[in-house]
């Protein structure tokens, strides 16, 4: 623990808006993995903005990284443009409080397909990843029982263990969980296929040449082997595609702690409640992942999630792409044929290449950063009617000690189990998730926001130091526009930041005076940081209308776009969000075959 004089450190080193309030006037260090600033690599960016290149990237996410390791190993010439001062996008690690090293959006790992973890030797790269034996903790406020304290749920990768602690809830319960768990993940897995092909295109299946329908060979063949390893589960993937969460929830189980803990998957960044028809698809995208093979882990990436895109930007610098910071684009610029041939900057540099691949949302894409004039004015009203609500605020927090939970009281300043999972605040039963959306409706608050919290410090010391800790708070339901004209200012920021801490010290007394500093984010900052239209982690909302053939748009959804050599490789794209990389390898792919049949040679 830290001590008061050690305390007083901390303190001293925070301007007063930090302290029970938003550090953004603070001026903070970023991080990717080696705890590397990316300005330039592969040569001064005086020597690289006077290239020629093969490709250029808008955006130094993680899907614009990969994108740029594999069409370098193809042997493109890549150049990545971010606008701002870190590579990594949403996955970025950033230290915002003296000493604290935030994964500041994005802050947990699954998804990463493990092609790409393979196929660019993230490991080599510097990847490290602590592997999470505990799933979910559920404390509940409630009177001491008999063992002296509230009764709490932890789900882990010990049955036996996970087996007690539903059957405290429900011995029913405890049984038919583990053949719920098989059936969700045996339909994540299946699903997988589509995950790492192009979408299939249905005006190309229904009027387009001989040679358009056997290129879509490749994901016809995708979608075919999905649907064998579906077999007997594919009535249970339509269900999960079209039914409330809450409906299939019921089926299973009659405890609402575990319904509740399991609902919260089925809403994570999205405007929807386990009531909302097709929110299983959301839990779905978040159960079908893997960490090292172990399918179904999550994991806390080694110095932050900035190590996630450090080492794939290590990658595709070591194949000779060129990265450049503090370089954003103003304009996509097209030759007289309409087809897209480089990029202005905002300073008025012109740099060409043969094609270029955004990491941007679909609207900043083609709604800023793409000649109008180019754009059939049908596919401009597709992409205004994209959906970007975003129900999120995300809170980083740093502290001087552990969160003590009523539930599971401890001693010490060691982690427990329960300290390295997600632990689910507010999510006692599904009606308190319905009991949050419903204000956000009307730009209101609940009193009783729906709460994720995580503690990567509790299994990664380098981002903390000694006995302090790192939180991530990813909270929910914040509207983007609040009643009354109200705006997302530092006062309504930190009110709204004080209302959750007030929620987490009823689970855990003495948490607010533990508070070193934190960083606050509602769906406004995350746009203006982040560039995430909305504030939408996902890049647009993952629902029916929104998914495989229909992302971005229907027009649009094999990565290409209206304009010949412009592509979309963000998670805009197909299979959408998450740290998962699919939608940049899979545009890089795309794009890549298209110059081959152009008549390129390296």
């Amino acid at each position: 623990m830290v001590t008061g004089v050690v305390r007083s450190v901390y303190l001293s080193k925070l301007i007063k808006p930090v302290i029970g309030g938003s550090v953004n006037h603070v001026t903070s260090r970023s991080l990717s993995t080696s705890q590397i600033v990316h300005r330039a690599a592969g040569g001064s960016p005086e020597e690289a903005l006077t290239k020629e290149y093969d490709a250029i990237i808008i955006g130094a996410g993680h899907n614009g990284l990969t994108a740029s390791a594999y069409l370098q190993k193809a042997g493109l010439k890549t150049l990545v443009l971010e606008r701002r001062h870190v590579i990594g996008g949403a996955a970025v690690t950033e230290e915002i409080v003296p000493g604290f090293k935030f994964s500041r959006c994005s802050y947990v790992l699954s998804l990463l397909r493990p092609d790409i973890y393979k196929d660019l030797e993230l490991k080599k790269h510097g990847l490290k990843v602590h592997i999470r034996k505990a799933y979910a903790y559920t404390p509940l406020l409630e009177a001491p029982g008999s063992s002296g304290r509230p009764r709490s749920l932890l789900l882990t990768c010990d049955d036996k263990q996970t087996y007690e602690q539903i059957a405290q809830f429900s011995e029913k319960d405890a049984k038919n969980y583990f053949e719920y768990e098989h059936q969700m993940t045996a339909i994540a897995q299946a699903i997988g296929p589509l995950l790492d092909a192009p979408p299939v295109e249905l005006s190309a299946l229904g009027s387009g040449s001989l040679r358009e329908r056997l290129a879509m060979w490749p994901a016809i063949k995708a979608a075919l082997k999905s649907g064998k390893a579906l077999g007997k589960n594919l009535p249970q993937f339509y269900e999960l595609l079209t039914a409330p969460m809450d409906k299939i929830l019921d089926r299973w189980f009659e405890s609402e702690p575990l319904k509740a803990t399991l609902a919260t998957d089925s809403v994570i960044g999205a405007m929807v409640t386990p009531s909302t028809p097709g929110s299983g698809y959301v839990l779905i995208h978040h159960v079908m992942g893997e960490v090292e093979g172990i399918k179904g882990a999550w994991g806390y990436a080694e110095g932050g999630m900035g190590a996630v895109s450090g080492s794939i930007a290590s990658a595709a610098k070591a194949h000779g792409a060129t990265i450049l910071t503090e370089k954003p684009v103003d304009t996509i610029m097209l030759d007289g044929n309409q087809r897209a041939c480089g990029v202005v900057l905002e300073d008025g540099t012109e740099i060409r290449s043969k094609m270029v691949l955004s990491n941007a949302t679909a609207r900043l894409t083609y709604l800023n950063l793409t000649p109008q004039e180019a754009l059939p004015k049908e596919f401009i009203q597709e992409v205004k009617a994209i959906d970007y609500k975003s129900p999120v605020t995300k809170i980083n927090v740093a502290v001087d000690r552990l969160p003590n939970f009523k539930a599971s009281p401890t001693d010490s300043n060691q982690p427990g189990p329960h300290h390295t999972c997600t632990i689910h605040l507010n999510c006692e039963t599904t009606d308190l998730l319905t009991d949050a959306y419903e204000p956000c409706q009307k730009g209101q608050i609940a009193d009783r926001p729906m709460i994720e919290m995580c503690i990567p410090s509790s299994m990664d010391r380098t981002i903390a130091p000694e006995g302090c800790h790192v939180l991530s708070l990813f909270t929910q339901y914040t509207p983007y526009h609040l009643a009354d004209g109200k705006e997302w200012d530092e006062e309504t920021k930190n009110a709204y930041a004080d209302k959750v801490f007030d929620n987490i010290e009823n689970y855990c007394s003495g948490f607010k005076s533990s508070v070193i500093g934190r960083d606050i984010l509602p769906p406004p900052e995350l746009e203006r940081i982040f560039g995430l239209t909305g504030g939408n982690i996902f890049h647009g909302a993952m629902s029916l209308d929104q998914l495989y053939f229909a992302r971005p748009v229907m027009s649009s959804s094999s990565y290409r776009s209206p304009v010949a050599g412009l592509y979309l490789c963000g998670s805009g794209a197909h299979p959408g969000g998450g740290v998962m990389g699919a939608p940049g390898r899979n545009a890089a792919h795309v794009a890549s075959m298209d110059l081959k049949k152009q008549g390129y040679k390296k």
